[in-house]
């Protein structure tokens, strides 16, 4: 998948476990865990406003887009 989740690296760098995000957020461990994996297919801009106010960061931050050969599509 071409978007990349940096969320994992945010909470080391706040220092922050994901049972605390998730209960700040108010989002079970379930659904935080989908964000950290890569797996969603979408993400409420509400849920992202409210991790980047607990991160006291920007969606620039967690996210990241990389580009994706056209041999690595077909695997």
């Amino acid at each position: 998948m071409p978007i990349i989740t940096n969320l994992d690296v945010m909470l080391a760098k706040r220092k922050m476990s994901s049972k605390e995000l998730a209960e700040r957020i108010g989002i079970t461990m379930a659904n935080l865990s989908i964000l950290k994996s890569g797996k969603a297919k979408a993400v409420r801009f509400t849920t992202l406003e409210a991790i980047c106010k607990e991160l006291n960061c920007q969606p620039g931050d967690l996210f990241e887009y990389q580009t994706v050969d056209s041999d690595e599509k077909t695997e």
